[in-house]
């Protein structure tokens, strides 16, 4: 039972219980029956059944729980019960209770020096409660950032020292004492330096940008006044220009730098190489690799190889055991041949592909990427009733993965490709040159042995070559229809019944240019 069905049962036994109560007592107001023991033989007599009464012991268990509707607690006659609430008795609550009653705060400056005149500021007031200590964590990125800082001031003194190396190359002085000058102390990052590290040798000893700003100004001022009291000086007055110091004629170039994206070399285009160049690169590489493996074997580095024996030398590489034994000696020949034999033949199976492997490979060949445009070409057959050559009009369109249909009718067919421009290049050297159509219909009128054998050629006439966007078969279909109508009807379901048009016109205007000459 769930927690519903519990519940409804107890409310059940509540409403008969209460039933009960009601009606024995309107049985004993009825009768005018008075006293406990009257009461209780009139119940018995009115064969009335009461619950139970509860006795003064102990319960061993607790009383079960009643809920109302509304998912209150009541009593046995139905009375909701009010529980006392839970103070609560944690010593911590205690002690925050209590300290919001004995909450001291601390007096002001302007409170001590009104009511206390022997107040003296300078001494600091202390706090009337002990500062609760805490975790004192860290802002994110504090660490990084010193560590930046620090490669960043490393980096710095290499710079200085490739500076001086070449300053001392070239002679300059100047760039030598620059790159040799670092900051005196930490400068803090929020405070500014009085005079920046670079600038001090060129600035006189104990100057600071203010004392070039005051100078700068007293020169201004003091070439104006002389410029208007008539008095003209070809010269400027040298007690009145800051005396730089290091500074020369000579022009510093300073070291490039290159960062990371301007080292990234340009990509360049692999270079396509002739048969003879591959060739010779590769016997260039195996001569390489066996000029180490020779070295390696002078070296002690690799036992060397076991001599090739062959029937053909053996007499050479043995020499004196085959003379001795030539039948032990051909049957290790024949053994060392056959081990050979067998390596190789597993290496190549080992390199074979599989069967799942080789269909990939010529999957991924035919597979072409037509997301760009679809190729498409259109061809118009006199006579496609040799079953001979529509089987390769079929199979051929199926095995290069082309889209597309063949429909036949009484006076023309029509084959429609679609697929990628290497496909579509082999498919129509197979309908222009590799089918003989004419063949197709002279081996028809042989087998139908007729007299009346017309003179007309079956010939195969591309109406249309050209790229549209998608393509409009999934697949490749052949369909034959007594009626023209109905293969203009199914070529108009995929949205091309305007290459049945362009075939059938130009068909006739070829046959009316055939009559007139």
């Amino acid at each position: 039972l769930n927690a519903a069905q519990i519940k409804a049962r107890l409310q059940q036994q509540l409403e008969e219980r209460k039933a009960s109560l009601a009606l024995a007592t309107q049985q004993l107001r009825g009768v005018g029956v008075t006293g406990a023991a009257g009461v209780a033989g009139a119940i018995a007599a009115a064969g009335i059944k009461l619950p139970p009464t509860t006795t003064a012991a102990p319960a061993e268990k607790p009383m079960p729980l009643i809920l109302d509707s509304q998912g209150r607690t009541i009593d046995a006659t139905g009375k909701a019960v009010q529980f006392s609430s839970v103070q609560p008795t944690i010593k911590a609550n205690i002690r925050a209770k209590q300290r919001e009653i004995f909450k001291i705060e601390k007096p002001t400056t302007e409170d001590l020096m009104d009511n206390n005149p022997y107040f003296d500021p300078r001494v600091a007031v202390a706090d009337t409660q002990r500062a609760k200590r805490s975790f004192k964590f860290h802002e994110p990125g504090k660490f990084q950032q010193l560590a930046h800082k620090l490669r960043a001031k490393k980096q710095l003194e290499k710079l200085q020292e490739s500076i001086a190396s070449s300053a001392k190359k070239t002679g300059i002085s100047s760039a030598t004492k620059l790159a040799l000058i670092t900051p005196a102390a930490e400068v803090k990052p929020d405070q500014t330096p009085d005079v920046e590290w670079w600038d001090k040798v060129i600035l006189p000893v104990g100057d600071t940008y203010d004392d070039i700003t005051a100078r700068v100004k007293a020169t201004t001022i003091g070439t104006a006044s002389s410029s208007s009291g008539g008095m003209t000086t070809e010269e400027p007055n040298p007690g009145n220009q800051p005396a730089y110091r290091n500074i020369t004629q000579l022009v510093e170039h300073p070291i490039p730098y290159f960062t990371k994206a301007q080292q990234k070399a340009a990509p360049t285009l692999a270079v396509q190489l002739t048969k003879k160049e591959r060739k010779k690169l590769r016997s260039q590489r195996r001569r390489e690799v066996e000029r180490e493996k020779q070295e390696q074997i002078s070296l002690g580095l690799m036992p060397p190889p076991p001599p090739k024996v062959k029937m053909s030398n053996l007499m050479r590489v043995l020499g004196n055991d085959a003379v001795q034994d030539p039948t032990k000696m051909e049957a290790y020949v024949r053994s060392e041949m056959a081990k050979r034999q067998r390596a190789h033949e597993s290496a190549n199976a080992a390199r074979k592909l599989t069967p799942e492997q080789r269909k990939d490979k010529k999957m991924k060949k035919l597979d072409e990427d037509v997301s760009c445009g679809v190729d498409v070409q259109v061809y118009r057959v006199t006579d496609l009733s040799d079953p001979k050559f529509r089987y390769k009009v079929d199979i051929n369109a199926q095995q290069f993965h082309l889209t597309g249909c063949i429909v036949q009718s009484k006076d023309l067919s029509l084959v429609v490709v679609e697929g990628g421009p290497k496909a579509l290049k082999k498919y129509k050297r197979l309908m222009m040159h590799r089918i003989n159509w004419d063949e197709a219909r002279r081996n028809m009128e042989k087998n139908l042995r007729s007299d009346n054998n017309t003179d007309q050629p079956n010939l195969c006439t591309v109406v249309w070559e050209g790229m549209v966007e998608s393509r409009n078969f999934v697949d490749w279909r052949c369909k034959q229809f007594p009626v023209e109508a109905g293969a203009r009807d199914f070529l108009k379901k995929y949205n091309v019944h305007h290459y049945w048009d362009l075939a059938l016109s130009s068909s006739i205007i070829e046959g009316a240019d055939d009559s007139t000459v």
